[in-house]
C-alpha cells in the first residue's frame, strides 16, 4: 500500500434527490445531488488539503457510476469503493421546509451501502489512515455493521483516531431501541465525537447541552473533544473539563441544511490533524468551533453537499469579516 491517509472514512454514498421547483405541468423537479454524510466529510477535507479514502459500496448503474465518478472529481481515493452488480444504489428524497430543515424519504431496502460486508473490508487501508471515521448508516442492518465494527477494530488496533457522527436517521432503524443501542457502541468507541442537539437529547433525554454533554463524558471517558451542533445557534466543544460556546455565523442566504454538520465535522478533523486531540486550550477549541462555524454556514448558502464544499479561501474571507 505505502500510502498514509489522513482520514479514512467508511459508509454511505448516495445521491439525496432534493427539491428544485416545479415543471410547466406543476409536477415537482428533483436535483440529484451526490451525497451521504462519511463522503461529504471526506469531501470538505480534501478541500483542506487532506489525503482521504472511501470505503463502501454502490449499486453497478447509472447512480452508482455518477458517484464513484464524483468522489474521483473531488480527489476521494476510490479502490475500496465495491459497485455491485446485484444491487441499486441507495437513494433519499429531501424535501425542504419553509425553514430549512428537511424531511428524508429513503429508497434502501436493500440499497447496496448496507450490503458491504466483513470480508470486503480493506485492512491494508484502514492500517494507512490517521484518523478513521464512521457513521451509524452503516450499523443499521447486521452484515454492514460487522463489517463496521471489524474496520473500526483495525483502526484502534493500528493507532488511529476514531471520529463518530451518529447521524441519526429514523427511517432507517427497525426500532429507535436499535438506533440507541448502536449509537451507544460509537459512542464507546470514538475520540471525536460530532453529535446534534436532537442526537444529544436522544441519548441523554437531556434538552440542556451541557447537562447532556456531562453525562456522555462520565459514561464515555474515551471521548477526547466532544463536540454539540445546535444549528443555527452555533456549537458547543466540551474537552478535558472545558466547555467553548461558539454562536453561529447568522449572514443571511440560507437555502438548506444538507451537509452543514458534515462540513463542520470536516473542519474538526482537519484541526485535530493539525493540532492533535489532547490538551487544547480553550482558545484553540474556540478557534476549531470559529472554523467549523464558518464553513458550515457557507454549505447552507448552496444545494446539496459533495459538490458544494467551501474553498479554504471563503471560510477565511467569512473569519476575517464577521
Amino acid at each position: 500500500m505505502g500510502t498514509q491517509f489522513d482520514v479514512v472514512a467508511l459508509g454511505e454514498l448516495l445521491i439525496d434527490f432534493t427539491e428544485n421547483g416545479k415543471s410547466a405541468q406543476g409536477n415537482p423537479l428533483f436535483e440529484a445531488n451526490p451525497g451521504g454524510a462519511p463522503c461529504n466529510v471526506l469531501s470538505m477535507l480534501q478541500k483542506l488539503g487532506h489525503t482521504c479514502a472511501f470505503i463502501g459500496k454502490l449499486g453497478d448503474d447509472m447512480f452508482g457510476r455518477m458517484l464513484r465518478g464524483t468522489a474521483e472529481d473531488v480527489g476521494i481515493d476510490t479502490r475500496a469503493l465495491i459497485l455491485d452488480p446485484a444491487a441499486h444504489t441507495t437513494l433519499a428524497f429531501v424535501h425542504t421546509a419553509e425553514n430549512g430543515d428537511r424531511d428524508f424519504s429513503f429508497y434502501r431496502d436493500p440499497g447496496a451501502d448496507m450490503l458491504l460486508r466483513e470480508d470486503e473490508i480493506p485492512e491494508e487501508l484502514i492500517r494507512s489512515a490517521r484518523i478513521f471515521h464512521f457513521g451509524t448508516l452503516s450499523m443499521t442492518h447486521e452484515g454492514v455493521r460487522a463489517a463496521t465494527k471489524k474496520a473500526v477494530a483495525i483502526a484502534k488496533e493500528s493507532g488511529a483516531l476514531i471520529s463518530f457522527d451518529p447521524n441519526l436517521r429514523p427511517p432507517l432503524w427497525a426500532s429507535l431501541e436499535e438506533a440507541k443501542a448502536q449509537i451507544a457502541w460509537g459512542l464507546s468507541q470514538c475520540d471525536v465525537l460530532k453529535i446534534a442537539d436532537n442526537e444529544l437529547q436522544f441519548m441523554t433525554g437531556e434538552t440542556d447541552f451541557e447537562a447532556g454533554a456531562a453525562i456522555l463524558r462520565r459514561e464515555y471517558p474515551n471521548i477526547k473533544v466532544l463536540n454539540v451542533t445546535a444549528g443555527a445557534d452555533g456549537s458547543y466543544s466540551f474537552h478535558e473539563g472545558r466547555t467553548v460556546f461558539v454562536d453561529s455565523f447568522r449572514l443571511g442566504g440560507t437555502i438548506e441544511t444538507t451537509g452543514a454538520g458534515d462540513t463542520f465535522c470536516a473542519c474538526v478533523l482537519h484541526y485535530v490533524l493539525q493540532n492533535g486531540a489532547e490538551g487544547l486550550t480553550e482558545a484553540q477549541m474556540r478557534e476549531m468551533l470559529r472554523y467549523a462555524n464558518a464553513a458550515a454556514y457557507l454549505v447552507t448558502t448552496k444545494k446539496g453537499a459533495i459538490r458544494s464544499m467551501p474553498e479554504p479561501e471563503d471560510v477565511e474571507v467569512i473569519l476575517t469579516n464577521h
